[in-house]
C-alpha cells in the first residue's frame, strides 16, 4: 500500500505508569511516538480519580521534560467542584495546555447518576466551569456506537452538543470497527447541528480476543468478517499484520473523506501505532526530548 498523507494531524493516549518498571516502559513509548510529530499526547484518569496523582505527575513530566503539548484528563466523579478545578489549575501551573474533560466512570455502588452538591453533576457542567476559569483547549468524548448508558441515540447526540454548547473545542470518538461507524456518526453529528471538529479514535488492534470483551462491554460489537479475519490469523506475527493493515486501511479511508486528525489510544505499546502512521506517510524524525532519570 504506497500511502503518502501529510497533512493530518496526530495525537495519542497513554495512561499513567504504577511502578517503576512501567515508568520506563511509558518513557521509551513516549520517545517513539515524540518522533511522529503529535500535535499532543494525553493521559487518562482512572475510574472515580482512581489514578489521580498518577495523572498529574505524568502530566508534569511529559509538559517539563518532553517537547510535547500534554492533554490531561479530567473527571468529574469522586472529587468536589474545588478540588477539579484545582488540578485543572495545576495542569496549567505545568504546562499543560490541553484538558480531555469527561464524566468518568461511577463507582460500582453508585447506581447510573452524581446526586453529590459539592460536585459537577455532568461533563457539560465540568466544560462550562473549566471554560470559565481556565484558558484550555477542551476536547470531550463522543460516541459512535452510542454510549452504553444513554437513553436514546437522539440523548446522546444531545449530550454532545451540550457539551459544544457549553464550550468545548473538538471531540475525540471512543474506537469503532469500520469506517462507516465513524462516517455515520459525523453525518448525524452535522444533522443535529455539531459543525466543530470530531477527531476518530483508533485502536490498533494487538489482541483481538482482549479488544473483542472490552468492545463487547463497551455495546461495540465486533463485524462478522472481521471475526473470521482474525480466526485465520492466530500467530502473533500474522496477527499484527493483519492489524496494521485494516487500521492502515481504515485510517487512510478516513484521510481521504476529509478527517484531518487521528487519535491513537496506544495502551503504551507504540509498535502498532508506530507502524500504521508510518504507513500512512508520517515519517518518524528525530526529537529535541530532555532525558528523563
Amino acid at each position: 500500500m504506497d500511502i503518502n498523507h501529510k497533512n493530518f494531524e496526530l495525537s495519542f493516549e497513554i495512561f499513567p505508569p504504577r511502578n517503576l518498571k512501567a515508568s520506563f516502559k511509558l518513557w521509551r513509548t513516549i520517545e517513539v511516538l515524540d518522533k511522529l510529530n503529535p500535535n499532543f499526547i494525553s493521559v487518562t484518569y482512572g475510574a472515580g480519580g482512581s489514578t489521580r496523582d498518577l495523572t498529574q505527575s505524568a502530566v508534569s513530566v511529559i509538559a517539563k521534560e518532553y517537547n510535547i503539548d500534554v492533554a490531561g484528563h479530567l473527571t468529574c466523579v469522586g472529587s468536589s467542584k474545588k478540588e477539579v478545578i484545582d488540578i485543572a489549575l495545576e495542569y496549567e501551573k505545568v504546562g499543560a495546555k490541553k484538558i480531555v474533560a469527561l464524566r468518568g466512570d461511577l463507582p460500582m455502588d453508585h447506581g447510573n447518576r452524581i446526586n453529590d452538591t459539592d460536585s459537577f453533576s455532568s461533563s457539560v457542567e465540568l466544560i462550562a466551569s473549566l471554560k470559565k476559569n481556565t484558558s484550555f483547549e477542551l476536547y470531550v468524548a463522543a460516541y459512535p456506537n452510542v454510549h452504553p448508558n444513554a437513553q436514546s441515540e437522539k440523548s446522546d447526540l444531545d449530550t454532545l452538543k451540550a457539551k459544544f454548547d457549553a464550550g468545548a473545542d473538538s471531540a475525540i470518538t471512543q474506537f469503532f470497527y469500520e469506517k462507516e461507524d465513524f462516517l455515520r456518526f459525523r453525518d448525524k453529528c452535522n444533522s443535529v447541528g455539531i459543525h466543530q471538529n470530531i477527531i476518530p479514535g483508533i485502536l490498533p488492534i494487538d489482541n483481538w480476543i482482549k479488544t473483542k470483551k472490552f468492545a463487547n462491554r463497551c455495546g461495540i460489537i465486533a463485524p462478522q468478517w472481521m471475526n473470521k479475519a482474525y480466526e485465520n490469523y492466530k500467530n502473533n506475527e500474522d496477527h499484527n499484520l493483519l492489524s496494521q493493515a485494516l487500521c492502515t486501511e481504515m485510517c487512510d479511508e478516513l484521510i481521504q473523506e476529509g478527517v484531518s486528525s487521528l487519535h491513537f489510544y496506544t495502551l503504551n505499546d507504540p509498535k502498532l501505532t508506530q507502524k500504521v502512521c508510518e504507513a500512512l506517510g508520517r515519517k518518524s524524525c528525530p526529537t529535541n526530548i530532555k532525558k528523563v532519570a
